[in-house]
């Protein structure tokens, strides 16, 4: 039997700082009640807490995408958020759960599966590392399915309402890393930069691992068969309705797109595909 700690609710004082930004990632989907189980978890501790959600749509159990996704959203949020990351496989199992602080000052919470290990990376690496092996933080329910209730969501409200991070459970040194995004490559005599299609968005436009900041002036674009000359584009409507095109996005990467259309779908591509770069003369 575990003896539970009181509840610890944070009480916000008018001219004091308000609490963190929580933003939310899951695999949980918007049908059935597991994001409202988990928010409630987390209010119930800290029930002034602030919460963002980033994306509960992530396909399912796909950590890498839910990786890309994190990594693409943390850098909006302000110093010293708290990021509640669950896409989770391997819940029940021998895998740790994690509560990590990056040199930044943002605390990533969730699975130690490579979930955080991108968004940490670019918020400044690895500063403290904790495995939440102390139930005395958890939730009051303890399943062997839900530990974005039962145990990430209750330390999350617990960090919220002040608690340092090295109380809640154990020293790391490290995380696991089981996979990394793939870094583009130079192939040929000519030089062409190769790289891959990383994530394909709701609008079906394709999202690279290619960083602008690293590409020619003027370039090609070639995807399968299908040639994209002269890029980068300056916005959706530099071509004719249904022509490809390829341009810069938010994330810094390069996109191919389709104005008004699907990338993905017009192509028949998804992630993986190879991306060739040749620079104009």
């Amino acid at each position: 039997m575990h003896v539970l700690r009181a509840e610890r609710r944070v009480t916000i004082i008018p001219g004091t700082m308000p609490p963190p930004l929580i933003s939310l990632l899951t695999d949980f989907g918007l049908t059935d009640t597991y994001v409202g189980q988990m928010k409630a978890a987390l209010l119930r501790i800290a029930p002034h807490a602030r919460l963002v959600d980033l994306t509960h749509a992530v396909p399912a159990q796909d950590v890498r995408a839910g990786a890309f996704l994190l990594w693409s959203a943390v850098e909006a949020f302000a110093e010293g958020s708290l990021h509640l990351a669950v896409v989770d496989p391997g819940v029940g199992s021998a895998r740790r759960a994690v509560a990590v602080r990056s040199h930044r000052g943002d605390v990533l919470v969730g699975p130690d599966n490579g979930l955080l290990v991108p968004a940490l990376s670019l918020l400044g690496g690895l500063a403290d590392a904790i495995e939440l092996n102390d139930p005395a933080w958890w939730g009051p329910r303890r399943s062997r399915t839900f530990h974005g209730r039962d145990l990430f969501a209750p330390v999350v409200g617990h960090l919220a309402a002040g608690v340092p991070l090295e109380k809640l459970g154990r020293r790391l040194e490290q995380l696991e890393a089981p996979f990394t995004f793939p870094e583009p490559q130079v192939e040929g005599g000519g030089g062409a930069l190769v790289g891959e299609v990383l994530h394909v968005d709701t609008y079906g436009n394709l999202i690279t691992n290619l960083p602008v900041a690293r590409l020619p002036a003027r370039f090609d674009v070639q995807v399968g068969d299908r040639l994209i000359p002269d890029a980068p584009h300056a916005h959706y409507q530099a071509v004719a309705p249904g022509e490809l095109l390829s341009l810069g996005g938010s994330t810094g990467l390069l996109e191919v797109s389709v104005r008004d259309g699907d990338a993905a779908r017009v192509l028949g591509v998804g992630r993986g595909t190879r991306v060739h770069i040749a620079a104009r003369g």
